[in-house]
């Protein structure tokens, strides 16, 4: 007999929450961005540029928290299908600046992205924003300290 969720111990059922709503972000996001031709992990790499035009690879991947390959799979399609560009840097030739194109720039991204989160956190206080920021911040680093046990 399986147990019911009252009867999950508190820690999985966070757990089990948090899970749900990654796996319905991600269900929405993909099935209304086929119009705009990105995936969510694409997506986010065009909002965060679009605020950090000019950095580098290095210096993307690090503001987003992700590694490097990874990041760099998600530039080299969005290179491909023409949502940003790489220019070199005159004071680094081995380094590229990344710069989102007229595409990347009218793809009406970071609109969604910001009416997404406008939806979901309606009727949420700014107190309890911050409140659950912070909770997830630190769940993250206790996540990013499991990779070091």
């Amino acid at each position: 007999m399986s147990e019911s969720m009252s009867e999950q111990p508190d820690d999985t059922r966070l757990l089990d929450v948090f899970l749900r709503l990654m796996r319905e972000l991600r269900q929405h996001y993909d099935a209304s961005a086929k119009d705009i031709g990105l995936t969510m992990s694409r997506a986010r790499v065009v909002t965060r540029l679009a605020r950090m035009e000019g950095a580098t690879q290095a210096e993307l991947s690090a503001a987003m928290g992700i590694e490097a390959p990874s990041l760099k799979r998600q530039l080299d399609a969005l290179d491909e299908a023409g949502f940003i560009e790489r220019r070199g840097l005159a004071r680094d030739a081995r380094k590229r600046a990344l710069f989102l194109t007229e595409k990347g720039k009218s793809s009406k991204v970071s609109f969604y992205l910001e009416q997404i989160s406008a939806d979901l956190l309606a009727g949420v206080s700014e107190e309890d924003q911050a409140v659950t920021r912070a909770t997830l911040q630190t769940i993250t680093q206790n996540a990013v300290k499991l990779g070091f046990k």
